[in-house]
């Protein structure tokens, strides 16, 4: 057992996204992990947004980040005639379904001041609209 206090931190990131897809976020929140000074923790990633989320996925090969991004596209049309909410463009209602069926916030464990990812993931925000967007990413760190 430890004797050592919890200590607890907070960071906001702003993510530019332009257009649909998945921007990775791994490198900038490990930079700000890496000044927290915690060894061993929990690491909560928080997306504020309702039509762009978060996901945990390969950073390896980009034909992943294509096909998950062909399969959303096919999994949930834009066809505004299916829609009750589409006064903010065709893409909006089916940006909310695809956040639905994701997540707003990963938790990763902290071991060692690091992130235990795997050896070929990475943590993206998966933009769901079309046009550009600034989305903030809350950080919060819980460790020792």
């Amino acid at each position: 057992m430890s004797s050592a206090a919890l200590r607890q931190f907070s960071h906001r990131l702003q993510v530019a996204t332009h257009g649909q897809g998945l921007y990775e976020i791994t490198g900038p929140i490990a930079q700000w992990l890496s000044g927290c000074e915690v060894r061993t923790g929990l690491l909560t990633v928080f997306v504020q947004h309702t039509s762009a989320s978060l996901t945990i996925q390969e950073n390896a090969d980009p034909d992943v980040v294509y096909d998950l991004n062909a399969f959303f596209r096919r999994l949930v049309s834009e066809d505004s005639r299916l829609y009750r909410h589409t006064v903010e463009g065709p893409d909006d209602m089916p940006a909310h379904i695809r956040a639905a069926l994701t997540l707003t916030q990963v938790s990763i464990p902290v071991e060692q001041g690091r992130m235990a990812l795997g050896t070929w993931q990475g943590i993206y925000v998966f933009e769901h609209r079309a046009a550009s967007h600034r989305r903030s990413v809350v950080l919060h760190l819980l460790g020792e």
